[in-house]
């Protein structure tokens, strides 16, 4: 079977890399890519062989409408004679719409109900995975329909951090103190997607309070965004706007805070004191894993506040119930991709 994954965003590389590892030892892989934010850099870094397809066409809502069908042919183009036999991917809107041209099955899942690109991929896609407290309701608009919905436990997060645990548990507490002071990493907002409608840079007087009381990294959403905080004015903060594995980042923090987006929700279910400073309106997503008390949402979040909260919190456990439906829900997947191609072969086991 021939497997074709669009990895186009920065959260797609370690959500697919462990499953991509998996199945490729009976199955040909394909990888297509966009040059966005931190994606073409975590590809390098796990070794995962990659085809650039297309590029991000910005914030702009009517580039981003005139460059869809643009993206939508050259993945076609890239992929007609390679005999792809189902695509699978995580909020690609792309995915579903080139496998239909393909004649090849696909798989959508996504977690985002605020997504307009929803709309195509759900009309498209042969199998909608969805995470268990995102109701048919939330995102019927958009065109799901319950023959092609299933839900899978948990969040997404957790189909891939269910094996990263142990290693993050026995690494934690093993680096080295920053000069006496707490390690603080800082996600800036997603300012380039569609769904998003807050403020940006907004975060920049928060910076400035804590750069003189913590070791502070900011972690950009790519060298675009990471320009603006390598200005002089940011002297003092560490600014990485290139990939930093998991295992770089999560067992040094003491504090996370993030606008948004999927490094947040990875901190909160591995225990580190996280706080969503989010200006938009909450995913589902996000308000399941406030409610589980995995982290907290300050929108108007100041580094008076933020110290408070740093002084008051502790280093849990990580999220045991997420991560056991992480591994159930990455079992599922596993196992859909194998029905899925199976049919296509007139296999019936």
């Amino acid at each position: 079977m021939i497997i074709w994954f669009d990895l186009h965003n920065s959260p797609h590389v370690n959500m697919f890399q462990r499953l991509i590892i998996d199945i490729q030892t009976e199955h040909e892989v394909i990888i297509t890519a966009r040059d966005l934010a931190n994606t073409i850099d975590l590809l390098e870094l796990h070794g995962l062989q990659y085809t650039v397809v297309g590029q991000h066409y910005g914030a702009n809502i009517v580039r981003k409408i005139l460059g869809y069908p643009v993206r939508v042919g050259d993945l076609y183009r890239f992929l007609r004679r390679r005999s792809v036999d189902l695509a699978v991917s995580q909020s690609s809107f792309y995915s579903p719409v080139v496998a239909k041209l393909l004649g090849a099955r696909s798989i959508y899942l996504n977690d985002n109900e605020h997504a307009l690109g929803n709309i195509p991929s759900f009309l498209f896609a042969e199998i909608i995975l969805l995470p268990e407290f995102l109701s048919l309701e939330r995102v019927r608009w958009q065109g799901a329909r319950a023959a092609k919905v299933r839900h899978f436990p948990g969040i997404k997060e957790g189909m891939y951090l269910w094996p990263f645990a142990e290693q993050f548990v026995s690494r934690r507490g093993d680096t080295a103190v920053h000069g006496g002071r707490r390690a603080v990493y800082v996600r800036p907002e997603p300012w380039t997607a569609q769904y998003y409608k807050g403020h940006v840079n907004f975060m920049d007087n928060l910076l400035l309070g804590l750069r003189d009381h913590v070791q502070l990294t900011v972690l950009p959403r790519g060298r675009a965004q990471g320009a603006h905080y390598k200005v002089p004015k940011f002297a003092g903060i560490r600014v990485v706007d290139t990939a930093l594995d998991l295992m770089d980042i999560a067992p040094d923090c003491d504090l996370f805070i993030g606008a948004g987006g999927t490094m947040t929700r990875e901190m909160a279910v591995l225990g580190i004191p996280t706080i969503s400073i989010y200006q938009a309106e909450l995913l589902e997503v996000d308000r399941y894993l406030l409610r589980a008390g995995c982290m907290d949402h300050l929108p108007a979040l100041d580094a008076s506040a933020a110290l408070n909260f740093l002084d008051r919190a502790s280093q849990r456990s990580p999220n045991s119930e997420l991560l056991d439906k992480g591994k159930a829900a990455y079992e599922l997947l596993r196992s859909t991709i194998l029905e899925l191609g199976n049919r296509r072969h007139g296999k019936t086991d």
